[in-house]
């Protein structure tokens, strides 16, 4: 079993910031606080991602909207308890961030990394539901339970397509896997009373890869 939790779980987000910071929570006296961070798609389009952060790592430059930076951390769940029904929450958990001051800055970071890249490596938790569009395009939706330190585990929707799609609606809870992709944030309507719907927004991994892990016995 793969017991290094970064290689686990990791992420490089290059993006700006489009909320205010707000108090999240505390532990054993260190704050955290979440924002929101606009990361752009080659389609011009753009993912909005919630991200928490230490005030450790904002000691010497505070986060200013439309500010550009650099996040590396983790793609992470935790259950929260709404309306008698516990609720899946993701975030990005950042492990270090860079302050992006200048043009060639900016350039420079876009070539060092992909503007939006995780990797993740954990066990298929749910069956794969396979399924196509009324044009044919193939999708598979899988949930990933990607061990943490101290026996705690993030459970991380993905969605395949494709060929991916087809290899993973074959699979079977417990096989282990290492995908990679995008985080990307989905907007959705929830119909919550006879006439009523609320608007959501829901954040999964967009597979570009995917592959089968062999555990040695």
């Amino acid at each position: 079993m793969n017991t290094n939790y970064l290689e686990n779980n990791h992420l490089v987000l290059v993006g700006k910031v489009t909320s205010d910071k707000k108090f999240s929570h505390e532990i054993y006296g260190e704050k955290f606080y979440i924002f929101d961070l606009e990361v752009p798609r080659l389609s011009g389009n753009a993912d909005i991602i919630p991200i928490t952060i230490s005030e450790r790592l904002l000691e010497k430059e505070d986060l200013e909207i439309d500010k550009k930076i650099i996040v590396e951390g983790q793609f992470r769940s935790y259950n929260s308890y709404q309306n008698e029904r516990n609720k899946l929450v993701l975030t990005v958990f950042a492990k270090d961030v860079k302050f992006i001051e200048n043009q060639d800055e900016e350039i420079q970071a876009s070539k060092d990394f992909v503007s939006n890249e995780v990797t993740l490596n954990g066990y298929i938790c749910k069956k794969p539901i396979y399924r196509q569009t009324p044009f044919g395009r193939e999708i598979a939706d899988l949930l990933l339970a990607v061990n943490r330190a101290y026996n705690k585990s993030d459970y991380i929707p993905c969605i395949a397509w494709g060929r991916n799609a087809r290899f993973a609606g074959g699979l079977e809870v417990g096989a282990h896997l290492q995908v990679s992709g995008r985080v990307q944030s989905r907007e959705y309507t929830k119909k919550i009373g006879e006439e009523e719907v609320e608007r959501r927004v829901a954040y999964e991994v967009s597979v570009s890869k995917i592959d089968l892990v062999e555990d040695e016995e």
